[in-house]
């Protein structure tokens, strides 16, 4: 059963062993921010994945939420 964790965001231990993924398809946030940060459009990434601007928009969202919560600890 999928959780929706973030808008269009769900995790679901039966889908991609439950790495969050794009509501109603199979495609993980990681593979979405990993193809724009290589410099592939959004709208490149919409057509090989079957996705809306809002799915690509919701990817980003959540990975910068999930950074927004991380902790940088710099030793001297």
């Amino acid at each position: 059963m999928a959780t929706e964790i973030a808008p269009r965001i769900v995790v679901d231990k039966a889908v991609r062993f439950g790495e969050p993924v794009l509501k109603g398809t199979r495609v993980d946030v990681q593979t979405v921010i990993g193809h724009l940060a290589a410099g592939t459009t959004i709208e490149e990434v919409m057509e090989e994945y079957g996705l809306s601007r809002e799915d690509v928009l919701a990817a980003l969202a959540y990975a910068a939420h999930v950074l927004s919560l991380e902790e940088v600890r710099i030793q001297e």
